[in-house]
């Protein structure tokens, strides 16, 4: 006779196992289909990769993140480097919080602390795009065009259809061959 409590475990351990979503993907697989995919469908992958990396697993990170986002969209600066900050100092490991920084930190033209906090994205992130291309963009703001245009090219290889990157690699070609546009 079959125990009705090991019929109960083994229901539970059932639902468990398929109570994700079917056809979920992991980010390997999205980052795969990203490199090949055509510029709309590239857009729902990004966002799709970019809600992943937005989620911390708690919601009280996930708060701090939101309003560090809000400020931002306020352009109240200051408050969204506090926000992320407090994220940061509870979560270390979680890279958007380091992004968000870094990102208000560029805003508010801190560029030493900006680029400290894209390296930790891409320490802990080595494939986030966006870091990237911050990263990108200050190395030219820093007059540094060799070094720029060689991160472009790192963004490419990671999302092709990354938006203003193969202009922006265009552009630092002309300038480094010594065309002006």
């Amino acid at each position: 006779m079959i125990h009705p409590f090991k019929c109960i475990v083994a229901a539970l351990a059932l639902a468990v196992g398929f109570s994700g979503p079917l056809g979920a993907e992991s980010l390997d697989e999205m980052f795969d289909r990203l490199t090949e995919a055509a510029p709309d469908e590239a857009r729902r992958i990004q966002d799709r990769i970019v809600t992943e990396w937005g989620k911390s697993g708690s919601a009280a990170i996930d708060l701090l993140l939101r309003r560090g986002s809000e400020a931002l969209e306020n352009g109240d600066h200051v408050a969204a480097v506090e926000h992320y900050t407090a994220a940061i100092d509870h979560a270390p490991d979680f890279a958007e919080a380091w992004h968000g920084r870094a990102t208000a930190y560029f805003l508010l033209n801190y560029y030493g602390p900006a680029l400290d906090d894209l390296r930790q994205v891409l320490v802990l992130n080595p494939r986030h795009f966006g870091a990237l291309r911050g990263f990108a963009i200050m190395l030219e703001e820093l007059g540094r065009p060799e070094e720029a245009l060689e991160v472009y090219r790192q963004v490419l290889d990671i999302h092709p259809h990354m938006p203003d990157v193969a202009q922006a690699i265009e552009r630092l070609e002309l300038e480094l061959d010594g065309q002006t546009l």
